[in-house]
């Protein structure tokens, strides 16, 4: 790898136009898709002139293919290009500014051999090498600085026992299933001596996330989960007194708190909250719940916990950044087909939602307040890096990491909305074939959210599960619908779908998909139906209750509820879907909301696909569609990719994952009349 200084050329253009220029530009490959540069993580300097970023990308190793992130930086004020700063040899990530703005933090593994832990290092902020900060038994997961500038609060998992890791070694290594955890603690490393002391310990709790600092650098905040468990929704704050290394338990719910942040004035620290008043599973571990997180507030004098949500704020409160004067709290969350910035101010109580039609993350802001920045994306453009101001009200675009976007023939998307067969309203997102001519129809690709409390937003559309404007440039529509459990529409419709998998949010589809043929985009003869994960679960029931589809994608895919309770790592979910665990009363829901009970009506061609090692969905799922299918003569075929867990992660699997649902999908849905692509 080269080790010279990479720098990127500014446009400081808005997005441009999906769809226009099409004479000069050519049909996008799942190459592209591939090729897209994820932009991410972006940071303000304390004074507002700088913001370092991530950029994430596909690197040949050897004989293979690996992901690596590095750290850019790029002036706020347009006048100078965008540097990477950082060339480790697996990667960077997580870059911070030192309070006083002179240091840049960040995590990496550099070294020889394969063991080598994730630690931290910091560079001068104008250039240099960088020196390793941390020298911790395993991997460093997550940091911050303290205020003053003197130390570093950074979270690491408990190394095992010498007894263990020899054990280990000669395979002795026997495990109790959900006995032998091991936990992640907070350490403070001093600056100047790279000293570190340890700050927590024990089995009360698991640390999850940076801390917070206090302005007087003397204390911290965190979140803790009781135990590692995913199935355990049981997690609080606490406060932990540096110089003392005492720690208390600040929460009180038995539910889910996180992402504490203290105030720069030192009196509150806001976190989010779901909060949960019912029964323990007899284990003592709190299940799942279908419902928005909300802000509270914390009075650190008076130790009292405000809840400051209110009925007329019906959004996810996300993750609390304090405004620079205190007396706000901002935030990021899912507004129908948007993810936008909203604040809540202490003094009026109210919330005002400050972006418009954006789908932005972040933010962070400059010390004085004056100057915000986040990364977004549009439907013809991945994330790029733009700052503005406190009001939200102007963007300038500070990179352009992915320039081949200008050279790609894009699909127009749309935001669209419909009532489903009870009245409910109901949206999602449309890609649009390249060179759309009104009143004619086009083969359709219906893509079901994972979740379900997931929901699409009208963002760029070549990456991901299918490659949309693949399918765009190939003269396809792409149908994105957030149906009811969706989330950024509110707590009533995160819940529609409670107790009612497969009923509602499967009628909200399907008339989608009505309202989209009776507006001649669709054409009803050529329609096809895929998903991931939930999306998955949907895709397994629409082939058992409707023959419209032509082709169909089950990807890493609930199909027998009942089987799946009992052996994926979040069984809790279910129980908050399902009105508890199998018994008596449940059960009847849990097998009639299963693919399988209903998997004699099935009669469309069906690709699975799914991890080898997915713990989330378990591949027994894969496998009891599978041989259904197969033993009642359906066409049908499973794919399994090695190493692969619930996401697929290598390059080559998702190679084959954009070009296997693509060949399958239009053999059965076009015949012999499918355009050709290739994944080169």
């Amino acid at each position: 790898m080269r080790k010279t200084l990479v720098v990127a050329l500014l446009v400081l253009a808005p997005f441009g136009s999906a769809g226009t220029a099409l004479a000069q530009n050519r049909a996008a490959t799942f190459d592209d898709a591939l090729n897209v540069k994820a932009v991410g993580a972006a940071t303000i300097s304390p004074d507002g002139s700088q913001v370092l970023y991530t950029v994430r990308q596909w690197e040949a190793e050897k004989d293979r293919m690996e992901a690596r992130t590095r750290i850019w930086k790029v002036a706020t004020d347009g006048k100078s290009p965008a540097r990477q700063i950082t060339f480790g040899e697996k990667g960077d990530s997580q870059p911070q500014w030192s309070p006083d703005g002179k240091f840049i933090s960040f995590i990496s593994n550099r070294g020889a051999g394969e063991d080598v832990k994730a630690q931290i290092y910091v560079m001068q902020a104008d250039g240099g090498e960088a020196w390793k900060l941390t020298d911790a038994k395993e991997n460093v997961s997550a940091y911050s600085w303290a205020p003053d500038g003197a130390r570093i609060a950074y979270v690491a998992t408990d190394p095992r026992s010498p007894e263990d890791e020899a054990d280990i070694k000669k395979r002795d290594d026997e495990r109790v299933f959900e006995g032998d955890f091991r936990y992640a603690h907070v350490w403070v490393v001093e600056v100047g001596t790279k000293q570190s002391t340890r700050i927590t310990q024990g089995k009360d709790y698991t640390v999850g996330g940076a801390p917070s600092w206090s302005p007087d650098s003397s204390r911290f905040v965190f979140g803790g989960g009781v135990t590692p468990m995913l199935r355990d929704n049981r997690r609080d704050i606490y406060l932990a007194d540096v110089a003392a290394t005492r720690v208390e338990k600040i929460s009180t719910n038995f539910g889910n708190d996180a992402s504490p942040k203290w105030s720069p004035d030192g009196k509150s620290i806001a976190w989010t909250l779901e909060p949960y008043n019912g029964a323990p599973i007899p284990d003592g571990t709190a299940p799942s719940v279908v419902l928005q997180s909300r802000l509270v507030l914390y009075d650190v004098a008076a130790k009292t916990i405000k809840d400051v949500s209110s009925p007329a704020f019906d959004t996810d409160a996300g993750n609390p950044v304090w405004t620079a004067e205190g007396n706000r709290v901002m935030f990021v969350a899912g507004k129908r087909a948007y993810t936008e910035a909203f604040a809540y101010d202490l003094t009026s109580g109210r919330y005002t939602q400050l972006s418009a039609k954006r789908t932005l993350q972040g933010p962070t802001a400059s010390k004085d307040g004056r100057t915000i920045a986040v990364t977004m994306d549009a439907p013809d453009a991945a994330a790029e890096v733009f700052v503005t101001d406190p009001a939200f009200a102007s963007f300038r675009r500070l990179t352009n990491t992915n320039p081949q976007f200008a050279q790609l023939s894009l699909g127009a998307t749309e935001v669209v909305a419909w009532k489903s067969t009870d009245g409910a309203e109901v949206e999602g997102v449309l890609l649009k074939p390249v060179g759309f001519e009104a009143g004619k129809r086009y083969p359709t690709l219906v893509v079901a959210h994972g979740g379900p409390a997931g929901a699409y937003v009208n963002g760029n559309r070549l990456g991901g599960l299918e490659g949309g404007q693949v399918w765009a440039g190939k003269g396809w529509a792409v149908f994105y619908p957030n149906p009811r459990g969706s989330t950024n529409y509110g707590e009533k419709a995160l819940k529609a779908n409670v107790n009612d998998w497969g009923g509602g949010d499967f009628k909200d589809i399907m008339s989608g998909v009505d309202a989209l043929v009776a507006r001649g985009i669709a054409d009803p003869d050529k329609l096809a139906h895929i998903g991931w994960s939930y999306g998955g679960y949907m895709t397994a029931w629409v082939i058992t209750q409707t023959s419209r589809f032509k082709a169909a994608m089950v990807g890493a895919g609930l199909t027998n509820m009942w089987s799946m309770y009992g052996t994926n790592d979040i069984p809790s979910v279910l129980i908050a879907y399902f009105g508890g665990i199998p018994n008596k009363e449940t059960l009847p829901l849990y097998l009639d909301r299963s693919a399988m009970t209903h998997v004699d009506k099935v009669t469309t061609p069906t690709l699975i696909l799914h991890g080898a090692n997915d713990e989330r969905v378990p591949i027994g799922q894969a496998m009891e569609l599978y041989r259904a299918l197969k033993d009642r003569g359906k066409p049908t075929e499973l794919v399994f990719y090695p190493r692969e867990g619930h996401g697929i992660s290598e390059f080559y699997h998702q190679k084959d994952r954009l070009q296997r649902i693509y060949d399958w999908v239009t053999k059965h849905t076009l015949g012999s009349s499918a355009p050709k692509t290739t994944a080169q």
